[in-house]
C-alpha cells in the first residue's frame, strides 16, 4: 500500500526503482512530491522527466547510468510506461527494448532513483517485462482507496501538516466533500491552514469549511427521501436550491441514484460481492457499500414507480412555468410506500 511505500521514503529508505499503476493520479503525484522531499539536495537539472509513448525506454536507462553533476542522486520520472499493459502493437509511436531493461532492472542504477508511470487500470499480467518489473521495482498501486483505507489515508494527511482528525470526523469529511484524493487533500490543508498547522478538526470546522458537493447532498436527499425522513429531505432539498442547484438537474441526479440502487439490488441478489458490483456499474466501491448497508431502500418495484414519477416531473419541469421548486418539493412529500 501507498502508505508503507511512503513511511519508508520519508524514513530516508529510497529504492532504486519504482512502479506507479492504476488511475489515481494523486497518489503519483504525492509519491513524487515525497521522493523530491526526501531527496533535499535535487535541484531542476537533476530531476528528468521521459514521456515512454514518445521515448525508447533505452533513453530511461541511459540517463540512469550517467552519473548526476554535483548531485548524490537523480530522479527520474518515465511516464506512460505503456509497454506494461496490453495494447495494438501497429499504433505505437516508438519500439522499446525490453530486454535491454530487463538486465538493467536487475541492476539498477545506485545514482538515480526512477519511477516508471503506469496510469492504466490493469497491466498485462501475462507478459515477461510485466512480471520482472513487479518482481524488481517497488510497486505502489495507485488504486481508488475505499472504507478503512480511505480513513487512514485521511488521518495521515492531516498528521503530515499537524494536525489530528478522528476516524468519525474522517468519515464525515467524506460524506461531505466525496472520496476523490485530491479533493480531500485540499479540504484538509485548507483546514490545517485555519487551525495554524496544529489541533484538532473537529466536525464543527469540518461543517463550517468544507463546502459540500451537489452529487453527496443529492445523495443524501434521495438516502433520506426512501427512508422516509420527509423533514430532513425537505431541509436538504431546501439547502440545494439556496446552493442554485435546479429542480431539473436535480430531478436528473435522484433519478440516477434510484437507477443505482435497482442495479446494486440486483447484482447483490446474484451474488455479487461490493466490489464486483462497483467494477461492474463503474462506480466508486464506497457508494455501492452505503447502499449495501442501507437496510431502508425499498424493493426494486417500488424503485421502478419512483423513476415513472421522476419521469413525470421532469416532463412538467420542462413543460411548464410558474414555481419549478414546488414540482419536486411536493414529489418529496408524498408517502412513501415500501
Amino acid at each position: 500500500m501507498a502508505n508503507a511505500v511512503w513511511k519508508k521514503i520519508a524514513a530516508g529508505q529510497i529504492d532504486p526503482v519504482y512502479l506507479l499503476t492504476g488511475l489515481e493520479q494523486h497518489i503519483f503525484d504525492t509519491t513524487v512530491n515525497r521522493l523530491k522531499k526526501a531527496m533535499p539536495d535535487l535541484d531542476e537539472a537533476s530531476l528528468i522527466r521521459f514521456d515512454l509513448e514518445e521515448t525508447p525506454v533505452e533513453a530511461v536507462i541511459e540517463e540512469a547510468d550517467t552519473l548526476p553533476f554535483l548531485q548524490e542522486r537523480k530522479l527520474i520520472i518515465a511516464g506512460n510506461a505503456n509497454f506494461l499493459k496490453a495494447q495494438d502493437k501497429s499504433r505505437e509511436k516508438v519500439t522499446h527494448n525490453l530486454a535491454m531493461l530487463e538486465t538493467w532492472l536487475a541492476n539498477p542504477s545506485p545514482t538515480a532513483v526512477v519511477v516508471f508511470m503506469a496510469p492504466y487500470e490493469k497491466l498485462d499480467a501475462r507478459k515477461r517485462i510485466t512480471k520482472i518489473m513487479k518482481e524488481q521495482a517497488t510497486v505502489i498501486e495507485a488504486e481508488r482507496l475505499q472504507g478503512k483505507d480511505l480513513i487512514a489515508w485521511i488521518q495521515q494527511e492531516a498528521s503530515s501538516i499537524g494536525t489530528y482528525i478522528s476516524a468519525e470526523d474522517a468519515q464525515l469529511l467524506v460524506d461531505i466533500a466525496g472520496d476523490q484524493l485530491l479533493t480531500l487533500a485540499t479540504e484538509i490543508n485548507k483546514m490545517g491552514t485555519y487551525l495554524n498547522g496544529e489541533g484538532e478538526i473537529t466536525a464543527s470546522v469540518i461543517e463550517s469549511l468544507v463546502p459540500r458537493t451537489p452529487e453527496m447532498d443529492v445523495f443524501r436527499l434521495t438516502d433520506a427521501y426512501v427512508a422516509g425522513r420527509v423533514p430532513d429531505t425537505i431541509s436538504i432539498y431546501h439547502d440545494l436550491l439556496r446552493n442554485g442547484e435546479e429542480p431539473i438537474m436535480l430531478t436528473s441526479l435522484i433519478a440516477s441514484q434510484i437507477r443505482l440502487m435497482i442495479h446494486v439490488g440486483t447484482l447483490r441478489k446474484k451474488g455479487y460481492h461490493q466490489q464486483q458490483i462497483a467494477k461492474t456499474l463503474g462506480v466508486h466501491p464506497y457508494r455501492v457499500k452505503l447502499m449495501m448497508e442501507n437496510r431502508q431502500i425499498p424493493q426494486a418495484e417500488r424503485l421502478l414507480v419512483i423513476l415513472d414519477k421522476l419521469a413525470e416531473i421532469d416532463y412538467k419541469l420542462k413543460s411548464t412555468g410558474g414555481k419549478r421548486e414546488r414540482v419536486l418539493e411536493l414529489f418529496f412529500m408524498e408517502p412513501l410506500r415500501k
